[in-house]
């Protein structure tokens, strides 16, 4: 977005040599350069979004803006192994059976430790991003953008709002294509906070759609309701299942997703254990304690 003598980059991509000459080679068809970033708004901190922002930051001095719940950002940047290991923890808890959890196996160790170094060092750059929280404003030739905090998909989210032209940055809060998914275990209830992310941004009645993927869409109204409505659908078909348990979250999986768990475990695995969260948290299941943990009505 075009901004004094240069321009705002919303959300900054991929870390990585070939995600930044990517990234150069789209600035190029729209006329600009990689050292005329002015300014780095990141809608949340996942690696595909905010990767290749301390890189960026380091080449051209600009500030990065993020929302400042990004601590599970920095803990996975300062050491994947420990973030793995938490995630291999979980599964286990959630009954994934031990063949299954070789889809967890991390990359080879020499390649992860020279990525450790890059990742700690990107680290301590965004560490020092500037808080993005409700009510800040990015200021750009088309007019300002005011940030509104989304959590749900993140704990950091946040979408983008231009209200003259009523435009939404939205992330990937809403997409073009309904896609759900929750990270797990950096909040009480991310499945909650996003159902009230969605009430936020359907006041705001934006008439166009910027996602972090895919394609500009106009029937915003129509995304949000959608949103809602497979939520709905799948916290029912999660109910349903717990009222025949006591099951592990992963026995859930193909109660919910007729595809069941293959290849996308993890996947699959967030976001059940974010929908029993919130139904144990509106009082509907309840938790099982025990090795693994079960979850019933």
């Amino acid at each position: 977005m075009a901004c004094e003598d240069g321009f705002v980059l919303f959300d900054a991509g991929m870390p990585g040599e070939d995600a930044l000459a990517d990234l150069e080679r789209a600035l190029a068809m729209c006329r600009l350069r990689l050292e005329q970033t002015r300014l780095i708004v990141c809608t949340h901190a996942h690696l595909d979004h905010c990767g290749g922002a301390a890189e960026i930051s380091r080449q051209t001095g600009c500030e990065i803006w993020l929302h400042p719940n990004h601590e599970h950002l920095i803990r996975m940047l300062q050491s994947p192994s420990a973030q793995f290991e938490r995630r291999m923890e979980i599964a286990r808890q959630s009954g994934v059976p031990q063949d299954t959890l070789s889809t967890y196996l991390p990359p080879a160790r020499e390649a992860e430790e020279d990525a450790d170094r890059e990742l700690a060092a990107s680290a301590a750059v965004i560490e020092r991003s500037k808080a993005l929280v409700n009510g800040v404003t990015i200021a750009t030739d088309l007019g300002d953008w005011v940030a509104y905090e989304t959590p749900g998909h993140s704990p950091s989210h946040v979408c983008m709002f231009q209200p003259e032209r009523r435009l939404l940055i939205s992330g990937d809060h809403l997409l073009g294509r309904i896609s759900l998914y929750f990270d797990y275990g950096y909040s009480p209830d991310p499945v909650g906070e996003f159902l009230s992310s969605l009430d936020v941004v359907e006041r705001l009645d934006a008439r166009l759609c910027l996602p972090g993927h895919g394609r500009t869409f106009a029937d915003v109204q129509a995304h949000i309701r959608g949103n809602r409505d497979l939520v709905n659908e799948r916290l029912a078909r999660v109910e349903q299942a717990a009222a025949a348990g006591p099951l592990t979250a992963y026995e859930v999986i193909p109660e919910v997703y007729d595809a069941g768990a293959t290849q996308n475990t993890h996947w699959l695995l967030s976001k059940v254990l974010g929908y029993l969260t919130h139904l144990q948290a509106i009082g509907k299941v309840h938790r099982i304690p025990g090795d693994p943990e079960r979850w019933a009505a």
